[in-house]
């Protein structure tokens, strides 16, 4: 089987597998013991946060240790609202979003919020200024996404950061697609919320992190309560040997996906399978700016979907994103797109690869 789906999920680098062996079978201790072995794996953790805090640009403070970005997601998202809803009951999104984002705000519509579901232009992405249009003065939420994730389109975070700012609207941003492939200085960006998942970058499943800006001080309500770990906004014993795996990923998967880009061997590949399938019967989703490693087509002549699908029997590749891809129904996000595209939204397939290295 050829693997052609790494915007879904990513193999964890060899090396990173062998660094947590250790901390799975000697460096054991709970990091909130404070005998020595615990203060070893505290050590470990703490040199992660800060790594990781200095990859997005704030203090290790404040970046706290989640399951994924979809517990991020949800914390962000529910954890900000439900404590804040005495300012406003307003929230702005996309309609392109990745699902955990779209039911988390269905969720908060069903406890009274008032959900702002932005269009985006048929390139895929959001337009700044009904953005602007959209704010109202019981506005206390924008949940943009850094990345599509079925398309690839970079969405112009910094200019929508910098609106929220200026409305005094939080901001939040699904960064799942985004972090080691992009720069991103959350200061600069005026990002209030971020989150990430260490598997879309070669690292372990289950875990990720969510960064708050101003996490010591800021009114949040917790989703998971436990013994106060994570400023006490997400309880539970951290998870030493993933928390190490992920910012040692971060460090590999930066600088291939780097290097891949500079080759351009993303483009090489692409541009290899695109002669195939070329002219008025091919045609990419979404336009630039837009990363790399995604590509998303649609085939719109029967004969040549039918030999695609032929040809491409042995390859991994999604028709949609995977956590919803066993839906028997168009994405979303090619809805949004173009409603109307009947051969787009039932035949289209996202192709991503991974760095060399």
């Amino acid at each position: 089987m050829l693997y052609l789906d790494y915007a879904a999920s990513t193999p964890v680098y060899p090396e990173v597998v062998e660094e947590m062996r250790y901390w799975f079978e000697e460096g054991f201790a709970n990091p909130s013991s404070n005998h020595a072995m615990g203060q070893e794996a505290k050590a470990a953790i703490d040199k992660a946060r800060e790594f990781i805090s200095n990859e997005i640009g704030c203090y290790p403070s404040e970046i706290i240790f989640t399951s994924g970005a979809t517990e991020s997601n949800n914390l962000a998202l529910k954890g900000y609202c439900l404590a804040n809803q005495d300012k406003g009951k307003h929230i702005i999104t996309s309609s392109i979003e990745h699902k955990c984002v779209l039911n988390t705000c269905a969720y908060l519509e069903k406890q009274g919020f008032e959900v702002t579901y932005l269009p985006v232009k048929p390139s895929g992405h959001v337009d700044p200024d009904i953005l602007r249009a959209a704010i109202r003065p019981d506005t206390i939420m924008c949940s943009i996404m850094t990345v599509n994730n079925e398309i690839g389109t970079i969405q112009p975070v910094k200019e929508i950061g910098q609106i929220c700012f200026d409305a005094g609207v939080k901001f939040h941003t699904d960064a799942a697609q985004a972090i080691g492939k992009m720069d991103i200085d959350v200061e600069d960006m005026n990002i209030d919320f971020l989150s990430m998942s260490a598997h879309k970058f070669r690292g372990p499943k289950g875990i990720g992190a969510l960064f708050i800006r101003d996490a010591k001080t800021i009114k949040m309500d917790a989703l998971i309560h436990g013994g106060g770990q994570e400023l006490g906004l997400r309880g539970g014993t951290l998870a030493t040997p993933l928390i190490v795996g992920m910012a040692k990923s971060l460090i590999f998967y930066k600088r291939d996906y780097l290097n891949s880009v500079k080759t351009g061997i993303f483009d090489d590949i692409f541009d290899t399978f695109c002669k195939k399938f070329s002219g008025k019967d091919f045609y990419e989703n979404g336009d630039i700016p837009k990363l790399s490693h995604i590509r998303n087509i649609t085939i719109s002549n029967k004969d040549i979907i039918t030999l695609f699908d032929k040809n491409m029997q042995g390859f991994c590749l999604s028709s949609g994103s995977a956590c919803s891809s066993k839906e028997i129904k168009p994405s979303h996000v090619l809805m949004a797109l173009d409603t109307n595209n009947e051969v787009r939204l039932m035949f289209s397939y996202r192709i991503s690869l991974q760095p060399s290295g």
